[in-house]
């Protein structure tokens, strides 16, 4: 079988956020390639099976199966291609998220990969989780919840704030989320910036998180406006050490009042660049 290591969300090797993609000739117990993921100890593990209009994928990070994650998808769907493996420019995934769609357009003469993904419209909590903020080390006057993929978001004054966390991961992990978004408003030419934290999957920070954007999109929308409207196109910059960026678009039914429309899909585009290639022996 063969496997790649792909950075999602950057143009640059060693950059964006790294993912391996395993291409599976036949399926695996969910043991063998929770094994592999623990393995290979990158954020995401993805696994690729051919079926008759596409490919079945699934994503583990070295801890546990996730239900969605956007840098694998987009490291997947960038193997496929690169590698000439699919030849249609429009490739169907059917995973725990249900069908995801991946996109092959030029952009600029680049390549770029935009995914088809479920937007997720964050609630405001009530009352901020006990220890969040001090698990953050910084203040933190409101939360959101995510119900979809279980994440917490928390906006903060400044995009140096977001830059500059020192996070207690092993504090962070007594939360009960799978994932902390923390967020600013960002200096153009990025409309906003993030950080995401998970350790309670295994991964203090992911580097790029896609599935965070399909928070974080619809979350900006009611924030952030354009010509008096709600904005709907962003480009945004995920401030790990690593760092990322990823378009993002909401997509919103036609046929929905202007007072209930929120964003049903969520379009994230991105580059990808190709590392290593090799077989697994075992």
């Amino acid at each position: 079988m063969k496997i790649f290591q792909v950075d999602a969300f950057t143009a640059q090797a060693f950059g964006g956020n790294p993912a391996a993609v395993c291409l599976l000739t036949e399926p695996k117990p969910d043991a063998w390639m929770q094994q592999l993921a623990q393995e290979m100890n990158l954020s995401e593990t993805a696994f690729l099976l051919p079926e008759a209009d596409g490919y079945r994928l699934r994503w583990f990070t070295p801890a546990r199966e996730v239900k969605l994650c956007g840098h694998a998808t987009l490291a997947s769907a960038h193997v496929l291609w690169s590698e000439g493996l699919w030849d249609a420019e429009r490739i169907q995934f059917q995973t725990l998220s249900g069908t995801l769609i991946a996109h092959r357009k030029i952009l600029a003469t680049q390549d770029w990969i935009e995914l088809d993904f479920p937007a997720s419209v964050p609630k405001l909590l009530d009352v901020v989780p006990p220890g969040l903020a001090q698990a953050l080390g910084t203040a933190v006057a409101q939360a959101w919840q995510d119900d979809a993929l279980n994440y917490l978001l928390v906006e903060v004054a400044t995009s140096e704030i977001v830059r500059n966390l020192q996070p207690n991961f092993l504090a962070l992990a007594l939360i009960p989320s799978a994932g902390i978004i923390v967020t600013a408003k960002a200096i153009a030419p990025y409309d906003f910036v993030s950080r995401f934290f998970a350790p309670n999957l295994g991964i203090d920070e992911d580097p790029v998180t896609g599935s965070a954007h399909c928070v974080l999109g619809p979350y900006w929308r009611d924030r952030l406006t354009l010509a008096q409207r709600p904005q709907t196109e962003f480009l945004a910059h995920q401030a790990s050490a690593r760092g990322g960026i990823v378009q993002v678009e909401l997509v919103v039914d036609a046929s929905a009042t202007e007072a209930a429309s929120n964003p049903q899909r969520v379009i994230l585009a991105g580059q990808a660049v190709t590392v290593l290639r090799g077989e697994l022996c075992a």
